[in-house]
């Protein structure tokens, strides 16, 4: 475990975390929705630090990132937690543990991943002749500590830090990783309030302007939509995104756009998989809106 960084006192007892834009204030023996940021006696701690659920090497593709330093390798590193409930999450056996807040026997049980320090993440990196190292698989903003203290290190050593995010952060946060981040990915699932609030637990507006903070701070900015049918598919709504991108974020940032496949989704498994042919309408209907470098997805 490691203190946070980011918060202060609520009344007597409660803490407000400042990690992301829940802002979630946490009773003692809590976590916040992440799951991995507890209140304990009094103290904010985040008990994914140094403990990784996933370390690969990744090309940088697959992140997706097409217009940072294509082909090149990226060493990909996620924690446990996430401050999202993304019903088509592919990835929540590590993501959705905030279930067991309060429940500090239960965390106990957890196989919270390898131990691994900062410094090992980079020395990896560099050994295995990566560019880069990924913060993924999970959001990094709950990690946010353990992701800084990387990211610091790996910028003196000459590698370059990239996150794939839901965006989710907040200003502190984003602040925070400006200096020692070059690139990011943020996946915007919807330009709907009520798809965010329903489907992901969390709300829009915010995610919109770190999109365009970030852009404005000049990290390198992609985006990343997942086509589900009948949820996120609407053909308003996604010009509504491409106008988002082309007005506010530059013609120019690549839009990936990816097929939804509902056997590899924490609950939308009854949902029909995104047909090719619809990706490639969507893209052909953003080339023809303006926007420069639109990529499929999962197809």
């Amino acid at each position: 475990m490691r203190e946070c960084q980011n918060y202060k006192k609520i009344g007597s007892e409660k803490l407000e975390c400042q990690a992301c834009a829940h802002f979630c204030k946490i009773a003692p023996g809590n976590t916040g929705i992440c799951g991995v940021r507890q209140n304990r006696k009094g103290k904010l701690y985040s008990l994914v630090y140094e403990q990784a659920i996933a370390l690969n090497v990744d090309p940088i593709e697959k992140k997706p990132f097409f217009h940072f330093f294509p082909g090149s390798y990226a060493y990909s590193v996620g924690t446990l937690g996430c401050n999202f409930r993304c019903a088509n999450c592919q990835n929540y056996e590590i993501s959705q543990i905030g279930g067991l807040k309060g429940k500090i026997k239960e965390y106990e049980k957890i196989n919270w991943g390898q131990e691994i320090s900062p410094e090992q993440i980079v020395k990896n990196a560099l050994d295995l002749k990566c560019q880069s190292i990924a913060y993924t698989y999970n959001e990094p903003t709950v990690f946010r500590e353990y992701a800084l203290d990387t990211m610091k290190i790996a910028h003196k050593k000459g590698l370059k830090n990239v996150w794939v995010s839901n965006g989710f952060m907040s200003a502190q946060t984003r602040k925070d990783v400006i200096p020692y981040l070059d690139a990011i990915n943020i996946d915007l699932k919807s330009f709907r309030k009520d798809f965010y609030g329903k489907y992901c637990g969390a709300s829009l507006p915010p995610v919109l302007q770190n999109c365009q903070k970030f852009k404005e701070e000049g990290v390198w900015l992609e985006i990343t939509t997942l086509i589900i049918p009948t949820l996120s598919d609407d053909p308003q709504m996604l010009r509504e995104i491409i106008n988002f991108i082309k007005e506010k974020l530059g013609k120019e940032t690549p839009w990936h756009i990816s097929a939804f496949s509902g056997r590899f989704s924490w609950k939308l498994e009854h949902l029909p998989d995104t047909q090719p042919e619809k990706i490639l309408k969507i893209k052909n209907m953003a080339k023809k809106e303006g926007l420069k470098n639109v990529y499929p997805g999962n197809i």
